[in-house]
């Protein structure tokens, strides 16, 4: 029986650290990337029509050059220019442009490319939230962090029984 505590101290830690690595997953959002240092993010992700964004980008070793970033968002191509060793700018989308998901496409002087998603949300009717991390209804779908936490609940159920029938058991 001695085995049985220990294998269950044991699960016990386990789960606990597969719980944090869930987490994480879903605390931490990571920027489009399409190559060794080379993403484009556009931040907020989701916005209103007739609202700014700020685009940040790398072309990995080649920040030192400008570079293009094209969207249907917000019509005709940015320039991103140098700064602190990323390449940055700004778009407004017009405020007359229909919700939905659009392409933010980034394409770098050495021919990297790299690309993100924007979602515009319609003034009246909100189609979708912004995109603020973490939340359990963030994304879209379930992704690595629903399927460890539904792991780990079933887990706990696991050893929960087997912990009940150690003390039925014992208890004679």
């Amino acid at each position: 029986m001695r085995g049985l505590h220990v294998s269950h101290r044991a699960l016990s830690a386990a789960l606990v650290l597969l719980g944090l690595v869930g987490a994480f997953v879903l605390a931490t959002g990571t920027p489009a990337h399409a190559g060794e240092n080379v993403f484009v993010e556009v931040t907020p992700s989701s916005v209103q029509a007739g609202s700014r964004v700020n685009i940040r980008a790398s072309c990995g070793n080649n920040n030192n050059r400008q570079a293009t970033v094209r969207s249907d968002a917000f019509g005709g191509p940015v320039t991103l220019r140098p700064n602190n060793g990323f390449l940055t700018g700004s778009a407004t989308v017009p405020g007359n442009k229909q919700p939905g998901d659009f392409p933010v496409d980034l394409r770098c002087e050495n021919g990297q490319t790299a690309s993100t998603m924007l979602t515009v949300l319609n003034m009246a009717q909100p189609s979708k939230g912004p995109a603020t991390g973490g939340g359990g209804t963030a994304g879209g779908g379930p992704g690595v962090g629903s399927v460890l936490l539904v792991g780990g609940l079933a887990a706990v159920a696991v050893v929960a029984g087997f912990g009940a029938r150690r003390r039925t058991t014992s208890g004679r």
